[in-house]
């Protein structure tokens, strides 16, 4: 089960804790644009669809798998 809210997300406090400067855009209704990356199960999905949510905006999944985007190492 996805959380669907901000309090309800767990990690990532670096990037989501009270007074960070990505939760007061979010919570401003004018978060920018970015780009979420990471190994897989580091929520950045979640994150995404947390915040288009919050602000009614667009969300387009990416996955740099299905992309066709090169491994690093190779």
């Amino acid at each position: 089960m996805r959380p669907r809210d901000l309090d309800d997300f767990v990690g990532q406090s670096h990037l989501l804790s009270e007074g960070s400067a990505l939760r007061v855009a979010i919570e401003s209704g004018e978060p920018h644009s970015a780009i979420f990356y990471g190994p897989a199960g580091d929520r950045e999905t979640t994150v995404a669809r947390i915040i288009a949510a919050r602000v009614e905006g667009a969300f387009e999944e990416l996955s740099a798998v299905n992309a066709g985007a090169p491994r690093s190492g190779r």
